[in-house]
């Protein structure tokens, strides 16, 4: 039977983001497939190298909302230069976590990094520069990754519910940003009371919401939204003393073999449109993928 630690380097190795673990002074202990991917160094040449050697090297400075040293804040970690064995070097979205033991003394670090380009091909609803839901949305992202995978490796059914309440961009101007942030939460909290086990929800924009789904069909998924949207006719809202009637447009995509995530939330994104632009209040299953044709 495999120890702990081999079950621990196995998870490590199937992770989709660059894991790189330290010790205390700073050397590698352990560098995952993804991180050989990203950066070009294979594991071998790693272990007991420094993690700055390879990752830690800063951007330039003078690129504006830098920090001091360079670095460019991001909700999600901090954007870096990572030096690629190959060249030239990499822009990669940096997070870092200190280790310690039981007795709070500091034994390690856990460096996680991916390049922004995997981040930035993911369609995503809008999010204004004051909005708090991009810290939802981050988190979002990361879990829609990680089943993604887990759909990719072990053939687990995965689907996506794209969700917008049609009146929230006219409450906002109507009532004001506070009465449509509450009614948004409102309708979060009605709609996560009837998902499905196992299913998960959060804020993929200022006014939409992405549901991740086991549904083993598109025909399932697109029935379980119907019962959503049905849901959210029914949700009563008031603002001092006004009833507002509201409804939700989704677009479902049901995944499919070989289908890069990119292609999967851009199906359930254009199903979403096509509703919008039917006039809302709209269920909308995306097509199947279309097959390549022969060259």
């Amino acid at each position: 039977m495999a120890d702990r630690r081999e079950l621990i380097e196995a998870a490590l190795d199937n992770y989709p983001e660059g894991i790189a673990l330290t010790d205390a002074e700073g050397q590698v202990v352990f560098w995952n497939r993804a991180a050989e991917s990203i950066s070009g160094f294979p594991s071998q040449e790693m272990v007991g190298r420094p993690v700055l050697w390879a990752v830690e090297r800063s951007l330039d400075e003078g690129h504006g909302c830098g920090t001091p040293d360079g670095r460019i804040r991001a909700e999600r970690g901090v954007l870096m230069r990572v030096q690629h064995k190959q060249g030239p070097d990499l822009t990669a979205l940096v997070r870092t976590q200190v280790l310690r033991d039981g007795l709070g003394i500091r034994i390690g670090k856990v460096v996680a990094f991916r390049e922004t380009a995997q981040w930035d091909t993911l369609p995503h609803g809008k999010i204004a520069a004051d909005s708090d839901a991009g810290a939802t949305q981050a988190r979002v992202e990361e879990r829609v990754e990680e089943l993604f995978n887990d759909f990719t490796r072990r053939g687990v059914p995965f689907g996506l519910l794209w969700i917008t309440v049609d009146q929230a961009e006219e409450l906002r101007k109507t009532h004001g940003a506070g009465a449509c942030e509450a009614m948004l939460e409102r309708m979060e909290r009605t709609l996560t009371n009837r998902l499905r086990p196992g299913e998960e929800m959060g804020r993929w924009g200022d006014d939409e919401f992405l549901v991740i789904s086991h549904e083993t069909t598109g025909q399932l998924l697109a029935a379980h939204a119907q019962v959503l949207a049905g849901l959210a006719r029914t949700t009563d809202f008031r603002w001092w003393g006004d009833r507002v009637s509201l409804t939700v447009s989704i677009g479902a995509a049901h995944a499919e073999r070989d289908e890069p995530l990119v292609e999967l939330l851009g199906r359930a994104q254009e199903a979403l449109r096509a509703g919008m632009h039917a006039g809302g209040n709209q269920v909308t299953l995306a097509p199947r993928r279309r097959a390549c044709s022969p060259s």
